[in-house]
């Protein structure tokens, strides 16, 4: 795969708009037909053609193929949001009656459709520790036609073998998907390893300056059409192209930005690993993952997402220990240019119902990070946890 051809040229055919370097913005919500024969074409097949911008634009166009491109897939569609992928994704492939398989501790927002939200319309859900395909597979009901995977997931890092997954699924009929935003599709390849649906955040790497919401879903076309004929198309949860210029543009730099990252984690980790006020770290290249046979197999190369179990005794302890960063950021998402803190179970109390699923420990802090120097990063981390107390 020749990356740096996708993302600097794949679908910029320049000749067509007077040689521009950056790709047009084609700020349109509607299109003309020279004829009522060329409009009654067009709106037989709005996958395919520009009718309405709810449907297909240029610039987004020229999003979908890059980002297709990069995951090795045969389309992608264009989301307002990673939830609006995901919802989409899952909608189109289950009915009334059927039943989902879904790992344990998905994004809050996964979790709520399927917990709360689609039980509603007829369609169960299992959860499962779907670190063991052999969990998922004795999970599986002779009405089972999805399975929502995760991996690795986006608090503890779990993974799950999407090889061995995709093997019981597909002779089933069952369809999978798989949230990949953790590993952006440089570092993990979820379609060559069987899995039928890729979503993505693309909030987070695929955009990379925190100025855009936005997610994808990649699949096939027959699969894709599916998604398009029914919740894309009915539903509107579609990218702006404004948005999807500004995520060509943060795909530009997509390469140097994880490369820059995965360096900086890597010190990032050592550092913390070896620290004594730090009871545990969660990262699928930690030393004590004890999945990191599967990291080694199943991914390329290393996010910057991680999470640190503090050796506190109280979450006023985690609080000092947050209000005392100063390169970090506190806020929510990840993935930017920027390095964040997120100290989940300080901000959210037992009851809340955006808290993560059971297994997040009261003392975790998640941290992203961002492209500043790995020295300023640890001199950091090092005085907020040597002023934590406790």
């Amino acid at each position: 795969m020749d990356i740096s051809h996708i993302l600097n040229h794949l679908g910029e055919v320049r000749e067509h708009h007077h040689g521009a370097v950056a790709p047009p913005l084609v700020q349109s919500s509607i299109f003309a037909f020279p004829s009522v024969a060329d409009m009654r074409a067009g709106f037989t097949d709005e996958y395919a053609g520009h009718v309405y911008t709810r449907g297909n634009n240029p610039t987004v166009a020229i999003l979908r193929q890059k980002v297709a491109a990069l995951e090795g897939s045969e389309d992608c569609l264009a989301f307002g949001s990673g939830a609006a992928a995901i919802a989409a994704g899952v909608v189109a492939s289950v009915r009334s009656g059927d039943h989902v398989v879904c790992v344990a501790k998905p994004y809050t927002a996964t979790r709520k459709l399927l917990s709360q939200m689609l039980p509603g319309f007829g369609v169960n859900t299992s959860f499962v520790d779907a670190r063991s395909a052999q969990a998922v597979e004795q999970a599986l009901l002779p009405h089972t036609r999805l399975i929502v995977l995760e991996s690795p997931n986006s608090m503890t890092f779990e993974q799950q073998d999407l090889a061995a997954i995709s093997a019981l699924a597909r002779p089933r009929g069952i369809r999978t998907l798989c949230d990949n935003s953790f590993s952006s599709p440089l570092n993990q390849s979820p379609i060559a390893m069987g899995i039928d649906l890729v979503a993505h955040s693309a909030t987070k790497y695929l955009n990379g300056h925190s100025d855009v919401i936005a997610g994808v879903l990649c699949g096939t076309r027959a699969m894709l059409r599916d998604v398009f004929n029914g919740p894309y198309m009915n539903l509107g949860a579609i990218l702006s192209p404004h948005d999807a210029w500004l995520l060509i543009r943060g795909l530009r730099t997509l390469e140097v930005r994880m490369e820059r990252v995965a360096a900086t984690t890597g010190k990032v980790l050592a550092f913390l690993q070896a620290h004594p006020r730090v009871r545990g770290v969660f990262h699928p290249h930690a030393q004590a993952n004890p999945q990191l046979n599967l990291s080694e197999r199943q991914l390329r190369g290393a996010s910057g997402l991680l999470s640190i179990d503090l050796d506190v005794g109280s979450v006023v302890a985690v609080e000092r220990f947050c209000n005392a960063l100063k390169r970090f950021l506190m806020t929510v998402s990840w993935g930017g240019y920027e390095s964040l803190a997120f100290p989940v179970c300080a901000v959210f109390p037992a009851d809340s119902p955006l808290r993560p699923a059971g297994g997040v420990p009261l003392s975790l802090v998640r941290l992203s990070i961002g492209l500043e120097a790995a020295d300023l990063l640890i001199a950091d981390l090092a005085q907020a946890l040597a002023g934590m107390g406790e």
